[in-house]
């Protein structure tokens, strides 16, 4: 089986922003997140972002910003020993009318597409509703975490709207946690019985 994981980025793994995060002293890392990422990479998991980027389409910012930023991500990573394999973003508004802004699955289309595999059932962990709804489109197993967006869902249920499969995490190093040691474990029994 390959061990992909699809992150968000934005409220996920840094800081999520109103005004969208616009350059690179703007991105910082939600605690725990790059260790988290850290810890996944240790145990196997291969590591790629599906991110809506529409500050590119506004305006806000340019892709060599976008590189930087990331740039940023892939060094702070490197000092904890974690890596992302890819980066994929939608750069357009919600006018522009395209098929990989999430919550549409296109961004994830792509993902499978470029790595030759089948989604179904790979782990995806965003922030929001959309986030869920983009990767459960093309049969990913969907997991909230309440960081970013997801804070408002530490007061109140989930909405009808959200894959009725989905896991809460407090964050994505709970997410972490829970991936290497208990859905792997569950895995293993399985293999086991057979």
């Amino acid at each position: 089986m390959t061990k992909l994981l699809i992150l968000d980025r934005d409220g996920t793994i840094n800081e999520d922003r109103d005004d969208y995060v616009k350059s690179p002293d703007e991105w910082i890392p939600i605690e725990g997140s790059l260790e988290a990422i850290a810890r996944l990479s240790h145990a196997g998991w291969r590591i790629v972002i599906a991110s809506n980027q529409s500050g590119l389409g506004r305006g806000l910012f340019d892709m060599a910003t976008l590189n930087a930023m990331h740039e940023k991500m892939h060094k702070l990573l490197a000092l904890e020993g974690g890596k992302i394999e890819a980066i994929f973003f939608c750069p357009h508004t919600t006018e522009e009318g395209c098929d990989c802004r999430k919550p549409l699955s296109g961004l994830y289309e792509q993902i499978g597409t470029r790595l030759g595999l089948s989604l179904k059932g790979v782990p995806t962990v965003g922030d929001s509703l959309r986030d869920l709804q983009a990767g459960y489109g093309v049969g990913c197993e969907p997991h909230l975490v309440l960081t970013g967006k997801g804070m408002v869902y530490r007061e109140q249920a989930l909405s009808a709207q959200f894959p009725k499969e989905t896991r809460v995490h407090q964050d994505l190093y709970a997410f972490s946690e829970w991936l290497i040691h208990e859905r792997d474990a569950q895995l293993e029994l399985l293999r086991a019985d057979k």
